[in-house]
């Protein structure tokens, strides 16, 4: 889905090795941050007025070099979520989730295929070895073995962490379908809106992770959305988006 706005991230990097889903701590981000100051600024002042608690300096400045990363990039998601900050917590860590997705093109696959596709399986489930074997067909000899199990360990952590796998002392984790509130889906889709990403708006990897194919998905469109409508004739299908973006769909929600 071709736009005018931002991009998905598409080269692939490591950062999910040291730096999971970080829900709280994006919570926090999101009630500070000052985007028109620089990182450094950023560091020094998320420190001193304790965004993350007693974190040390070098921790607090990896969750800022790292949120910035997930968010800087998609300034009107941004300036919503400073203005938005969701109480629920399902809500916040599906967009936390989703923003993953859209910064990291390998947590991207990850979630978007081959979880989607374990959960079509008789037997939906997936651990760290499974993973291992992905990550392997994915890039080969690209990574040494510890590297490659201690991501495969990051994509399925995060991905326990939004609610795509259920916490499991055994290692096996069975694959759900996340229940998504009303908001957190007309976010996603306001969001994709102005973005340019991989597949179409009502098909693509940030709704297949969650489950939202075609099949879940319409039902969910058709009740209606806060600030989004739609209807199905054959195979014409008609969004009424009521905001002209994501800073005028929070601010709808308030009123």
């Amino acid at each position: 889905m071709t736009s005018s706005g931002p991009s998905e991230v598409t080269e692939s990097h490591t950062r999910l090795l040291r730096m999971g889903l970080v829900a709280e701590e994006s919570r926090a981000y999101w009630a500070h941050v000052d985007p028109e100051v620089s990182q450094s600024q950023r560091v020094d002042t998320a420190f001193s007025e304790r965004w993350f608690g007693s974190r040390s300096m070098t921790r607090v400045r990896y969750f800022i070099l790292n949120l910035d990363y997930r968010f800087l990039a998609w300034p009107q998601a941004l300036q919503a979520l400073r203005r938005w900050q969701p109480r629920d917590p399902a809500t916040r860590s599906l967009i936390c989730h989703w923003h993953v997705q859209l910064s990291d093109p390998l947590y991207r696959e990850f979630t978007g295929t081959h979880l989607a596709m374990r959960r079509a399986h008789p037997q939906p489930t997936a651990d760290v070895d499974g993973v291992v074997r992905w990550l392997n067909q994915r890039l080969g000899d690209r990574w040494a073995p510890a590297t490659t199990r201690r991501m495969a360990s990051g994509l399925l952590g995060t991905a326990t962490e939004a609610g795509l796998c259920r916490p499991s002392s055994t290692g096996t984790r069975a694959v759900l379908r996340p229940a998504v509130p009303d908001q957190a889906l007309a976010y996603l889709l306001y969001l994709l809106r102005g973005l340019s990403v991989e597949g179409t708006l009502l098909d693509n990897p940030y709704l297949l992770s969650v489950g939202l194919d075609g099949e879940a998905l319409e039902p969910r469109l058709r009740r209606g959305l806060p600030g989004l409508g739609y209807r199905r004739i054959g195979d014409v299908r008609e969004f009424d988006w009521e905001a002209t973006g994501l800073s005028a769909w929070v601010e709808g929600l308030s009123r």
